[in-house]
């Protein structure tokens, strides 16, 4: 019996007889020889079926191939050019699929996500979910090195982190409605309480009527929070963390990133130290790039954009007012107006990726902001006895991964940027009926 292996280890079977199985994605035939582009998720090739060859049946079993089959072959691996390919010996098609819905040509965006499950299959989706898991992995290897511990949060939440009007709810058995998490910070202050340095990394969700290239409803993030940080340290922290992920993951996906016609001399350049601005100065400088402009609020993705023009690389902005900031976000002792927030933007328009801030660690002050916000003070008590027991000084951040990817892939929505995205507008990816 030949030895089964995977299309990325055949440089390891040269000039042996090998089994595959793999699914087709691309074929044609030149009369007396054919030739199947074979993809079994580790990587492609080249099969050649040759009338003289292959065994008859086999040849002649060609005519039933149809884009992606599933297809098994009995062939000697080949050295070609800088690859490797395969002489085939023996077909079989182990699985048909006539009139398989997503042809070689152009599909509308609805076409497409309604077929998503399908859609994954090609090569510049599966190089972007490569990118993706890179990411990951490089966001993980970091808090690590960094000495962090990872903690789960919880997705099922008794009240909002963020804002009472982007919550998805849930019913929760005989109990009042619960609600899915916006955020994991206010568990990861908890945790580091305990542990000093923390992070949590999974899905969060945000029911905002929003359809642009920037928003999901559901999008996974990482949340460090840190013991005794400033919310200086933790832009420190910051620039490090995107500095490594982007340079590994562009050193170990340069293939991936080529298939997507990405300009990796633009991610090359992403080297610390990034710019760093106060929220006043950004003003100062979108006031000359509009006339329409207005201070006093948070930015949108145009005022995001032309900050990000004006730099050329990830830029902080921080110091925001604190009336448009989040109420668990400190003031800062010098001017009672302003938040010791930071939020990073990335280049090229890709809008905000990190957003930070030192947390408040007065009891009576956090009090005051709880009921500013029109909060229920008593599904807090447990984020308040963290004042009430040893109150300590933190700071920590969160970044959403599917932003970051989009980014670092250059994809023109974030969208592509998840498996199987969940969009304002769309109740799933699947069609209906």
């Amino acid at each position: 019996m030949n030895q089964k292996v995977s299309i990325k280890d055949l440089a390891l079977f040269e000039a042996q007889e090998i089994e595959l199985k793999a699914w087709v994605c691309q074929f044609r035939s030149s009369g007396k020889i054919a030739f199947l582009v074979l993809r079994d998720g580790t990587g492609e090739c080249q099969a050649v079926l040759n009338e003289e060859s292959t065994e008859i049946k086999s040849f002649e079993l060609f005519s039933e191939i149809s884009l992606e089959c599933l297809v098994e072959v009995q062939a000697k691996v080949k050295k070609w050019k800088e690859t490797f390919e395969l002489e085939v010996s023996q077909l079989k098609i182990l699985s048909s699929s006539s009139n398989y819905p997503i042809a070689k040509k152009a599909h509308g965006v609805d076409f497409l996500l309604d077929n998503r499950h399908l859609w994954l299959r090609s090569k510049r989706q599966r190089a972007i979910l490569k990118v993706r898991s890179e990411v990951m992995r490089y966001i993980h290897d970091f808090f690590q090195r960094e000495n962090f511990v990872q903690v789960s949060a919880p997705i099922l939440m008794p009240t909002a982190s963020e804002g009472t009007s982007s919550l998805f709810s849930v019913d929760f058995f005989e109990e009042n409605q619960v609600f899915l998490s916006q955020s994991g910070q206010l568990h990861m202050e908890a945790a580091s309480s305990a542990l000093s340095k923390v992070y949590c990394f999974g899905p969060t969700f945000r029911a905002e009527k929003s359809s642009t290239r920037r928003h999901l409803l559901e999008f996974w993030m990482v949340e460090p929070e840190m013991a005794f940080y400033s919310y200086k340290e933790t832009m420190d922290l910051a620039e490090r963390f995107v500095e490594y992920v982007v340079q590994n993951t562009i050193q170990n996906k340069s293939e991936e990133l080529e298939i997507l016609g990405r300009d990796i001399k633009k991610l090359e350049k992403i080297k610390s130290p990034f710019p760093k601005i106060t929220y006043k100065s950004a003003c100062d400088i979108l006031k000359k790039k509009r006339a329409d402009f207005t201070s006093g609020k948070d930015f949108g993705a145009l005022d995001e954009s032309l900050l990000s023009e004006e730099f050329g690389e990830p830029v902080f902005v921080y110091h925001y007012p604190k009336n448009i900031k989040a109420f668990y976000m400190k003031e800062d002792s010098q001017n009672s107006d302003l938040s010791l927030s930071f939020d990073l933007l990335a280049p090229e328009s890709y809008g905000e990726l990190v957003g930070g801030s030192e947390r408040e660690d007065n009891l009576e002050l956090l009090l005051k902001k709880i009921k500013k916000h029109d909060l229920e003070e008593k599904h807090f008590k447990w984020y308040l006895d963290l004042r009430r027991y040893g109150s300590f000084p933190h700071s920590g951040f969160g970044l959403g991964l599917e932003r970051l990817v989009c980014w670092i892939c250059g994809l023109d929505h974030v969208r592509e940027a998840i498996p199987f995205p969940r969009l304002y507008g769309r109740s799933f990816f699947e069609k209906e009926g």
